[in-house]
């Protein structure tokens, strides 16, 4: 019986030891900007494998498009693919869906670049000890009041997480769609909503998905339940970050663990720190800083910044930092940010521009960006009244006549997702998933207070409600 054993010790090789290893080797491709042959590929990276793994590891990144190959058998290079090509989105003047301040194009325009014009680099340790709350922060006075201006609720002088818990229903279905598609997760506004509200799981929808939504809900829900007893502490973000996790790591101790490993990110030049004693170090240095800030919007966007800098969970990292900016502005009934219409490529590059720049002018631009569409969504929801919306002005009639057939056919939740998608064959390719989305969240908005513009009779109305909310 054989036996994979090196020096006497058996090695088991499990699925987070072949994570690495992926890591590894894509991380080793970004020093060899003309290809690697395997040879150099096993001498620079370091990994301690046979020849014969480390090829099915690179056919396996081959596979998933990470690694591209050139020359024959015996010449045979290794390149990292320029995957890059889809996040190459040029942002001009006329962008009005999310306008850059000239910094933020600066930024954009670099971190843009093939991957492999781009210099490795390593975590900043001083990036973060340079910071110094409530003195040289991120956002200027003028920035912070703007966004208290927009922000602000009737509910500012009330205890804790008052605001939030009299908007939960809305905010568990907005906050977990907006930050699971950040993460490439398919469900639709509409599968959102019946997952979580009715605990119906999405035909033809992986399981993960499924898992990542309810993830959100759970973690969402811990947030606003103690508003009192969460803040920017250890206790928070662990037990943030194991409700995120939930069921979806390798290694289910991880969940809520502070990383014991090196790790790299994909599609970025940028590496973490690996020492598990350095992350400990700058985990709570950051939660020191963090705590002492003295303005709400300030404490979300340095978490936002610093927390997927410096990586200090083996995944899920980028959850916990949109969930945890939602920390100080639920503490001070504030608009909730849940990232609605924020398009994610321009959102992974502001985090690479944190990653490899330590820059967060482009990040700060989606922030606010963000927030201001966030809380233009719950001003509206608070007054029952339409944010004015130039699309939905583009579309009034496809709109109201399909809103209006969903409604008097009766069609319910899966119905009415198939008959969205057959109408929106027909629109350009850029108003596709915007289309979709008005349309669904018009559906969810739909109450008796407002169903008459869509040419709906009160019975109509009355038996489909009824039975969407049973299904």
């Amino acid at each position: 019986m054989s036996c994979n054993c090196r020096n006497g010790r058996k090695v088991k090789n499990s699925s987070q030891n072949i994570k690495k290893e992926l890591e590894a080797l894509l991380n080793t491709l970004t020093q060899f900007h003309e290809g690697a042959s395997i040879e150099e590929l096993k001498q620079a990276s370091g990994l301690d494998i046979e020849l014969r793994t480390l090829q099915r590891r690179l056919a396996q990144l081959q596979e998933q498009g990470d690694v591209t190959v050139s020359g024959n058998t015996r010449s045979r290079r290794y390149h990292l693919a320029d995957t890059d090509k889809e996040n190459r989105k040029e942002y001009t003047e006329k962008d009005v869906l999310l306008p850059l301040a000239q910094q933020g194009k600066k930024i954009l325009s670099l971190v843009s670049r093939p991957i492999q014009q781009r210099d490795p680099v390593g975590y900043n340790l001083e990036f973060l000890r340079q910071y110094q709350p409530n003195r040289n922060g991120y956002l200027t006075q003028k920035e912070m009041q703007k966004l208290a201006e927009i922000g602000k609720t009737a509910r500012l002088d009330q205890p804790a997480g008052t605001y939030a818990k009299e908007i939960l229903n809305r905010l568990l279905i907005d906050l977990s769609w907006n930050s699971s598609r950040l993460e490439g997760n398919t469900y639709t506004l509409l599968d959102t909503e019946r997952l979580i509200s009715f605990g119906e799981v999405a035909d033809n929808k992986s399981a993960m998905e499924a898992q990542m939504i309810l993830n959100h809900k759970d973690a969402i829900e811990f947030i606003v339940r103690d508003a009192d007893d969460i803040g920017f502490n250890r206790y928070t973000l662990l037990n943030l970050h194991a409700l995120l996790s939930n069921n979806l790591l390798p290694d289910p101790a991880a969940s809520g663990r502070l990383r014991t490993f090196g790790v790299g990110l994909h599609h970025s030049v940028y590496t973490p720190l690996a020492v598990p004693q350095q992350i400990e170090e700058m985990f709570h240095l950051m939660l020191d800083k963090a705590a002492q800030i003295n303005n709400p919007f300030e404490q979300a966007f340095f978490i936002m910044v610093q927390l997927p800098y410096l990586q200090p969970f083996d995944d899920v990292n980028k959850r916990v930092s949109r969930l945890a900016a939602n920390i100080p502005l639920n503490r001070h009934n504030l608009s909730p940010l849940s990232f609605i219409d924020v398009p994610d490529d321009i959102y992974i590059q502001g985090m690479l521009g944190v990653y490899e720049l330590n820059r967060i002018d482009l990040l700060k631009d989606v922030f606010i960006w963000a927030y201001k569409r966030s809380a233009a969504r719950y001003a509206a929801l608070r007054q029952s009244l339409g944010e004015p919306d130039t699309f939905r002005l583009k579309y009034r009639e496809p709109m109201r006549m399909l809103i209006s057939h969903i409604v008097s056919k009766g069609l319910m939740h899966k119905e009415a997702s198939e008959k969205i998608k057959e109408e929106t064959r027909h629109l350009p390719e850029a108003d596709k998933d915007r289309f979709v989305e008005r349309i669904e969240a018009e559906l969810l908005a739909l109450h008796e207070g407002n169903f008459a513009r869509y040419w709906i009779s009160p019975s109509e109305f009355k038996k489909w409600k009824e039975a969407w909310k049973k299904k």
